[in-house]
């Protein structure tokens, strides 16, 4: 058993008293998000001391000042510090978009997307598919890096294990980031094969923290932490300096505030109630409404609901009211139900701690035709920076 660390995590300039990040999550972790979980953690410990990090944008549509992805990237002004993640295929566009955050002040910390599975991403060479070829990624890395030279800006890189388990890419990978300037590395500890299927092998997180040992750079674990222990539990195995955490703070936004306390060695706060979740709900459409205007967030809620409700004893015409909501007023009124029955009001969850969000199968990776051919192959993968412009 290694011993984890317990001391502040340092990102370039920025100390961090809290070793948990906030994983970015299309749809999810905008401005209103973000703003909860601080919220919330404030409210439950008295502090805030984590890293929240926005929706990732595309390079190209940035330095494009796409209308969308101009307005993902607003944040508010207690956000600090403010940190962005830039998916990118492409050294030039990463450069450029690096420099327009640094002149335009647009954020103080950049991470970079290696890690997402998406098949509409993989099947371009971008996001987990693109570390494999180990000089682009290189290059990518320290266009970065470039772009933010002669400011505070730290750049850092989130990754998976690699494409399958025939193509391991994050020993190399890790110490490509290092060596080109990352100032931290995030491991999901799956490969792209597995997307969010199975258990996160946190075995990988801890050899990738003796593989970087000697250069200083910390290493953050990303896989399967769900409940307020397991942040500690990762970084006791595998000896990293911190945690990202993705799908298991969908519909508990008040999962930061429980895993900062127990790394602190403090009481965990208590679980909510019923009527404690629905002032969450109202106070997430709330914020955002004033991001996006009611009806708009009235629809992004939708979404929200199952997780929110996930564990406590919600009947189905409570769950199909909430997921057709058009109004803050209507949301308000079906939730009027559940605060006037005292019993329903005061219910505590059941399985909160399970796993949560999508996890379907393990499948073969999509990938551009003769992509594995040759690791060294520099050149940029056609349409991919194009395909997701917007956002």
């Amino acid at each position: 058993m290694i011993s984890g660390s317990r001391t502040p995590l340092r990102i370039g300039p920025f100390e961090l008293s809290s070793p948990v990040v906030l994983a970015p999550m299309a749809g999810v972790t905008n401005v209103a998000f973000r703003l909860l979980c601080r919220e919330l953690e404030i409210e439950k410990t008295g502090t805030t001391s984590g890293l929240y990090v926005c929706e990732m944008v595309t390079a190209r549509a940035l330095v494009e000042r796409n209308e969308k992805t101009l307005h993902m990237t607003e944040f508010a002004p207690e956000e600090t510090p403010r940190s962005m993640q830039l998916y990118t295929t492409d050294p030039k566009w990463t450069y450029e978009a690096a420099r327009m955050i640094a002149d335009d002040n647009l954020a103080d910390h950049i991470d970079m997307n290696f890690g997402c599975p998406v098949p509409k991403v993989t099947r371009r060479g971008g996001g987990a598919a693109l570390p494999y070829k180990r000089r682009l990624f290189g290059e990518i890395v320290a266009a970065a890096v470039r772009g933010v030279e002669g400011t505070t800006i730290p750049v850092t890189v989130k990754m998976r294990t690699g494409i399958d388990d025939d193509h391991l890419t994050f020993l190399d990978a890790g110490a490509i980031a290092a060596e080109e300037g990352a100032q931290a590395v995030a491991l999901h500890a799956r490969t792209a094969a597995q997307r969010y299927s199975g258990t996160a092998d946190w075995n990988r997180i801890g050899e990738l923290k003796e593989h970087l040992a000697g250069t200083g750079v910390p290493v953050l674990g990303n896989g399967d932490i769900f409940k307020a222990t397991d942040a500690a539990d990762m970084m006791d195995q595998t000896g990293c300096d911190g945690v990202v955490v993705g799908r298991g703070c969908l519909g508990r936004p008040w999962l930061f505030a429980e895993l900062s306390a127990a790394l602190r060695g403090e009481p965990l706060p208590a679980q909510p109630t019923f009527a404690e979740v629905c002032d969450v709900i109202l106070r997430h459409t709330r914020l955002l409404a004033a991001h996006s205007g009611e009806s708009t967030a009235c629809r992004d809620m939708r979404k929200h609901m199952g997780w929110y409700l996930r564990g406590y004893p919600a009947g189905s015409d409570l769950r199909q009211k909430v997921t057709r909501i058009t109004s803050i007023h209507e949301l308000e009124e079906i939730l009027n139900t559940v605060v006037s029955d005292p019993a329903l009001a005061s219910a505590l969850p059941d399985d909160a701690d399970g796993p949560r969000g999508r996890q379907g199968s393990a499948k073969a990776v999509t990938l551009p035709e003769g992509w594995l051919d040759d690791p060294d192959d520099r050149t940029v993968p056609a349409g991919a920076d194009i395909m997701h412009s917007g956002g």
